[in-house]
């Protein structure tokens, strides 16, 4: 009876901790970097919205910085022609040599396809991004989107499909970003000289405002208070649930999902762009994703 009651007095406390760190809102958890006046909060702190009109953007950013776990939110992009519209959705630390993990969702005329665009910096380089259409629209209802990061390997999911690895291959000599503590960001913002046809369409203000909703922000990483949190936020240890075994890599059921959306919606892999790379792929290009 007492290794009963101890085993049950640990999953409450488990419990308790991945609650504290599940249960975000946007009241508490972020703060507008720009363009708050084109911003919204309602529904407890569940829901927001980002607006863009001809004066500007709106810009957020979570108050705590992360180092490993998983980052999650609910959103329905923008309805209609959003040609030249960039919705950002993405983790990144600060300065010159940052790291960063992103997800840009790149606007369509309408009747045309959003484009889920991907990249990852390490030390302040990318020039890693991969390119999807979605298989549904999403811009008539909200899709989960979630940043899984860990000290093995970092993972793209949409509504739990991975679509994208990139895996920790430091061993052969490739940087990976498990240094830097990150914080998570998102903004809905102009890019009509890129986003949309490579440049070729414009934003039609006509069209504005620009809205992307958002709704049940989720925050289940390791909250990072300085260089000593690095080991701490790596340690297997049972509040850490990102590092438990299982974690290091797909499953077969994920891996399955993840091939079902490269072979069927990805429109760029940097991987097969040899002419970019004038003929020499980046290293990780030849190694196994999972």
């Amino acid at each position: 009876m007492a290794r009963l009651f101890a085993l049950a007095m640990v999953l409450v406390l488990l419990v308790a901790l991945d609650r504290g760190l599940v249960d975000a809102d946007f009241y508490r958890d972020v703060d507008f970097v720009w363009g708050s006046q084109n911003s919204g909060i309602w529904n407890n702190g569940d829901s927001l919205a980002l607006m863009l009109n001809n004066v500007s953007g709106c810009g957020m950013v979570t108050r705590n910085q992360y180092l490993f776990g998983s980052i999650e939110v609910q959103i329905k992009l923008v309805k209609g022609n959003s040609a030249g519209t960039v919705i950002a959705y993405y983790l990144s630390s600060t300065g010159e040599k940052h790291d960063e993990i992103d997800f840009e969702f790149l606007g369509n005329e309408t009747g045309q396809p959003y484009i889920i665009h991907t990249n990852i910096f390490v030390q302040g380089v990318g020039n890693r991004e991969e390119q999807f259409y979605p298989w549904f629209d999403p811009s008539t209802d909200f899709h989960n989107y979630t940043i899984h990061w860990n000290p093995s390997q970092v993972v793209w999911f949409v509504d739990g499909i991975p679509i994208r690895v990139f895996r920790n291959y430091e061993s052969q000599g490739i940087p990976f970003p498990d240094q830097q503590a990150m914080r998570a960001y998102s903004s809905i913002w102009v890019a009509d000289d890129w986003a949309t046809r490579g440049g070729l369409v414009k934003v039609d203000w006509s069209c504005a405002p620009f809205v992307a909703y958002y709704e049940y922000l989720r925050l289940r990483a390791c909250p990072w208070y300085g260089p000593t949190s690095t080991g701490q936020c790596a340690e297997t240890t049972p509040a850490n649930w990102w590092t438990r075994p299982g974690f290091e890599t797909l499953d077969y059921q994920q891996q399955g999902r993840m091939n079902w959306v490269r072979e069927n919606y990805m429109i760029y892999d940097y991987c097969k762009d040899e002419k970019r790379f004038n003929g020499v792929l980046p290293h990780e290009c030849h190694l196994p994703k999972y």
